[in-house]
């Protein structure tokens, strides 16, 4: 299920519709507060969420799901009208997995909704699913990061590089790299995506930061530590 929060009607309607044509359900909303008591309701496997809404901006909601036990965990796609840099940074540093900004294509916006379901359903298919780095354990299975035994929480995507760099130990992968495997081949980010996600990450780790590597000059790695 997907859940859809944006104010313009002929926007909303026309999203509804291809994501619907694509094949997924969807339902779409025009405010916070009935994405809320939807979510009371049914939990989606996606929320898209327009940044510019009446009453609770998409910023403070993001936080808000961001913040609560059962929601913290949903993959979540800012949608801006917005493309300065600033308004991007500040929707990834509050918990936010993907953006897409307007005017966007609907085949576009498919294959980017598409791509974070199929992160989500990778879990079921790693039976062994415990990865230690030095003082880190990643469970996929149970969606959790321990640091010296204490659990941390990351976002969606912030699980997603970690999983990744922490399964190839040593080898060094460039921002390119990582956008094409961690948000998928058709992100249409820049590099400093990247770059904000591993600045939280290494925030989120704190002690367990250190198995994070900047490789100067090419892009990051997670070193073998045993």
């Amino acid at each position: 299920m997907i859940y859809y929060v944006e104010d313009d009607e002929n926007i909303r309607n026309l999203a509804v519709y291809a994501l619907s044509q694509a094949g997924l359900e969807v339902k779409g909303f025009s405010s916070s507060r009935e994405l809320y008591s939807a979510c009371n309701t049914q939990l989606p496997d996606v929320v898209l969420l327009d940044i510019m809404l009446p009453g609770e901006d998409g910023i403070t909601t993001l936080r808000t799901l961001r913040s609560q036990n059962v929601t913290r965990n949903l993959p979540i796609m800012m949608i801006t009208a917005k493309s300065a840099e600033y308004d991007v940074v500040i929707g990834l540093d509050s918990g936010a997995d993907d953006y897409l900004c307007k005017p966007f294509g609907m085949m576009e916006l498919v294959s980017r909704v598409n791509a974070l379901l199929r992160r989500g359903d990778r879990d079921s298919e790693h039976p062994c699913d415990e990865i230690r780095v030095g003082s880190v354990m990643l469970s996929t299975s149970r969606r959790r990061v321990m640091v010296n035994d204490k659990a941390t929480y990351l976002t969606f995507k912030e699980f997603e590089l970690l999983r990744f760099l922490m399964s190839n130990t040593g080898y060094v992968f460039t921002r390119e790299h990582l956008l094409e495997s961690v948000w998928g081949w058709n992100f249409e980010g820049n590099t400093r995506t990247v770059d904000v996600h591993i600045q939280t990450l290494r925030q989120k780790l704190a002690e367990g930061a250190s198995i994070i590597e900047t490789v100067r000059g090419v892009g990051y790695r997670v070193r073998n530590e045993g």
